[in-house]
């Protein structure tokens, strides 16, 4: 069990609580931070940008000069890509960037972060943001007496607190956060994380595993095995089998066929006849 300190917003520690092993000692995935970073940037991207076409361009739809006897090279429109002023042929056009990240990457990805913060010692937990008033004022001497040196600070509480939403949102390089809009980015960007009491217990429940108290370990339990060898009769089906049987006998004619030779037949008949 992750151990760490409980301070107050005067910077005194007053207890220590335990965190959640699977979420705040997890092992850092680097590949995986990565990918949630690259998902997060995409997904910010304002894909705005545009490219006039042949169509869009000012110009003329006129033929310049006839097609033949003038010694110049063919020319259909004084609004093509190869002319100065001319349309951009293939150019960017206005697009999303999104792509979906799969939950469980996103997941893993937010539990590397917090343990990778913990393990460099820049995570603080807080007994709780009871703010006696909304100016910025006192809310940076508090950050100030909790950690002096860190110029960016990440805030993750629940909503509803009206004095703390109101004191950190003119402060630079301070952002407050809840905790289910909590991205690996944010955590990654700033500098320190601090995590008020009922916050850290919170997503040690939410991102920990399925169904288990945070805190607690839980195993994995293995896929069963698949049979060595499967037992002879039973596991295939042979295609004659599979088919349904007809009533009538394999040698039996039809109709069409019995026809064409009942009138050969006849014809053969007829020549010994002649």
């Amino acid at each position: 069990m992750a151990v760490v300190d409980v301070r107050n917003l005067q910077g005194k520690t007053i207890g220590q609580m335990e965190l959640a092993d699977a979420v705040f000692a997890a092992q850092v995935n680097p590949h995986l931070l990565h990918e949630a970073v690259r998902w997060f940037l995409a997904g910010e991207r304002a894909g705005t940008h545009k490219t006039k076409g042949r169509g869009e361009v000012s110009g003329s739809g006129r033929k310049l000069w006839r097609q033949k006897g003038t010694g110049r090279a063919r020319v259909g429109s004084i609004r093509s890509s190869i002319w100065r002023k001319g349309g951009t042929v293939h150019g960017p056009q206005p697009r999303s960037y999104e792509y979906r990240l799969p939950k469980k990457m996103v997941l893993g990805a937010l539990r590397s972060a917090l343990s990778a913060k913990l393990l460099d010692e820049k995570l603080t937990v807080v007994d709780g943001w009871k703010l006696d008033t909304h100016k910025t004022k006192d809310f940076r001497a508090a950050l100030t007496r909790l950690d002096g040196e860190t110029r960016t600070m990440l805030v993750v509480e629940g909503p509803g607190n009206r004095n703390l939403e109101l004191a950190s949102r003119n402060l630079q390089g301070v952002k407050v956060i809840a905790p289910a809009a909590l991205q690996p980015y944010d955590v990654l960007r700033h500098d320190r994380v601090l995590l008020s009491q009922d916050t850290a217990l919170h997503l040690g429940r939410s991102l920990g595993p399925e169904g288990a108290v945070a805190g607690d370990t839980v195993g994995v339990q293995a896929a069963p095995s698949a049979p060595a060898s499967m037992p002879s009769g039973k596991g295939r089906r042979s295609k004659a089998a599979s088919r349904p049987k007809s009533k009538s006998s394999s040698k039996a004619k039809s109709p069409a066929r019995a026809r064409s030779r009942s009138k050969a037949k006849g014809k053969d008949k007829t020549k010994d006849k002649k």
